[in-house]
């Protein structure tokens, strides 16, 4: 047995002293709809709905144990990272400062703040990660601080390896395939360590927001990369570079491992797990369950557990999340209609409208020009072929539109 093998071992015994083993489900809705046997590993119902206490756990007791007078520990995070750090040094009784953007949502303060209790002190620093996370690592140097790396560390991976331990204990037996969503690289890494060991035929498949795909871009490269661009709609796993420490684990991994999720499809998968099964999941947790679409072939017979990693949701997200599902599954779209200036116009177009097209926005814009109007109009209808039949009648009628559902500088404007 390795001594990383041993060190997780620990770690997940360790988790115990704070909460029991997350659940591993079995979900039947999924089953059945992928002709294969799949798992929840169920991460968002820890203390703080997600794995990331785990390997704050795990790096916090090492510092104490190396430097028990070691008082003040730091961290600079806006999420799930933040809220596992106020709970252990709640649990360690030390000094925790955390650094949050200030544009951090008031539900995650104040649930951070929840969790930490007087133990932590919450500081908000910046309008971007980047500025917060040098204000942190300033202050843990000023301090003579332990700074808490979210991914990058290897007593964190170590303490994120727990999952897999838990995984292997629970099934009883090597999953064919385990699906792992991916950010920064920490849970990943440490899972797949593990499971390198316990259980080398299983197979593992790796899953990134569109708009974060920092380990495809790290294998492309042969080792990390900065992203020029992130898309933060995915707010667990929209990572910019994956971590130094996590990608020589990762390094290996073949580039058919590594999937790819638009964020809007996230969506959908959202809703349908919680309409369906009643599950919150945040847009990082629903990554793994997302992921099976793309692997219907491959998982087909198959035990599959898949990793769904956070539910810390802030429902005041929600009518973005149908939004964006809707725009994604073509049920939804925005036009600009030019709308002729005389009696009657508004009932012409109206009449053109199918039995199940409803109005959800009508906005008159601007005249475009004296004897026409542009309106901005959103659909919403039961099945995207229906926007075939009302695009058709439109052309027929001679009303001219524009499609901007899809032009995202356009719609970021107006919709």
């Amino acid at each position: 047995m390795s001594d990383f093998l041993k060190k997780a071992r620990v770690a997940e015994q360790q988790m115990r002293a704070l909460f029991p083993a997350t659940p591993l489900q079995r979900n039947d809705h999924l089953s059945a709809a992928y002709g294969a046997d799949i798992w929840l590993k169920r991460e968002d119902l820890s203390p703080v709905r997600s794995y990331k206490i785990r390997g704050a756990l795990n790096a916090m007791g090492k510092a104490l144990a190396a430097t028990p007078d070691q008082d003040v520990f730091v961290c600079a995070s806006a999420g799930n990272h933040a809220q596992g750090v106020a709970y252990v040094s709640r649990h360690f009784g030390v000094k925790g400062v955390i650094f949050m953007p200030v544009t951090t949502p008031q539900q995650k303060i104040q649930k951070t703040r929840i969790f930490g209790g007087d133990a932590i002190e919450i500081r908000l620093v910046g309008d971007y990660f980047d500025d917060t996370l040098a204000a942190a690592q300033a202050y843990c140097a000023e301090v003579d601080g332990h700074f808490l790396s979210p991914f990058d560390d290897k007593d964190v991976i170590e303490g994120q390896a727990s999952v897999a331990a838990e995984i292997a204990a629970q099934l009883g037996c090597a999953p064919d395939i385990v699906v792992l969503p991916v950010g920064g690289g920490g849970l990943s890494a440490g899972i797949t360590r593990y499971l390198s060991e316990v259980s080398p035929q299983t197979l593992l498949h790796y899953v990134e927001p569109a708009g974060g795909a920092s380990l495809a871009a790290a294998i492309k490269a042969g080792s990390p990369v900065t992203l020029d661009r992130v898309d933060n709609f995915v707010d667990g796993a929209a990572v910019a570079r994956i971590g130094a420490q996590p990608f020589e684990v990762l390094k290996s991994v073949q580039p058919s491992q590594v999937h790819a999720i638009p964020e809007d499809r996230i969506c959908t998968t959202m809703l349908e797990m919680l309409n369906v099964e009643g599950v919150v999941l945040e847009p990082a947790g629903a990554l793994s369950v997302d992921a099976l679409a793309d692997l219907r072939d491959v998982i087909r017979g198959k035990t599959v557990v898949c990793v769904t990693s956070g539910g810390n949701f802030d429902f005041e997200r929600l009518p973005e999340v149908k939004e964006r599902a809707q725009r994604y599954s073509g049920l939804k779209k925005y036009l600009i209609l030019r709308l002729p200036q005389r009696p009657g116009a508004l009932k012409d177009f109206l009449q053109i409208l199918g039995p199940d097209d409803n109005i959800a926005r009508f906005e008159y814009m601007k005249k475009s020009a004296r004897n026409f109007g542009s309106v901005l109009i959103g659909i919403e209808t039961s099945a995207p072929e229906n926007f075939d039949t009302l695009f058709a009648a439109l052309e027929e009628s001679g009303f001219a539109y524009s499609d901007i559902t899809d032009d995202e500088m356009l719609a970021e404007f107006v919709i």
